[in-house]
């Protein structure tokens, strides 16, 4: 091994992937209701940009990749007032936001909820203490 390859680390994403079953109804729901920013589609796909990292809204191609995908946490800055705006679009959320944990400069406030295809998806917020 080299010392290139010793120091080699994965750090950077840059695409995610969420199974879906309808992908115009996945693009309504993510480009309308969540106002992400569409990329574009071809078929079976379509593709977001989330400040820099490419969400992919995909059919499964194989039975054994139709699954529920990851929970994938989109960083807001107002935790509250996300929540209150995508419940106004019809977002189902499985709770009101929590605080998780109180870090050293700042609290940790998280929420689930789901897409159409009932991935579970989430809010998180990082507000710092004054």
């Amino acid at each position: 091994m080299t010392e290139t390859m010793s120091q080699f680390g994965l750090s950077k994403i840059g695409q995610i992937c969420v199974n879906v079953h309808d992908i115009g109804k996945a693009v309504a729901f993510y480009r309308d209701t969540l106002g992400m920013r569409f990329l574009f589609e071809v078929p079976n796909m379509a593709f977001f940009d989330c400040d820099g990292i490419r969400l992919m809204l995909g059919l499964p191609d194989r039975p054994e990749f139709d699954h529920p995908s990851s929970i994938i946490y989109f960083k807001v800055a107002e935790i509250q007032q996300a929540y209150d705006e995508l419940t106004s679009r019809g977002v189902k959320f499985e709770s009101k936001p929590n605080m998780i944990a109180r870090l050293a400069d700042h609290d940790l406030w998280l929420v689930d909820f789901r897409d159409v295809d009932n991935n579970l998806l989430a809010l998180m917020s990082e507000v710092p203490r004054g």
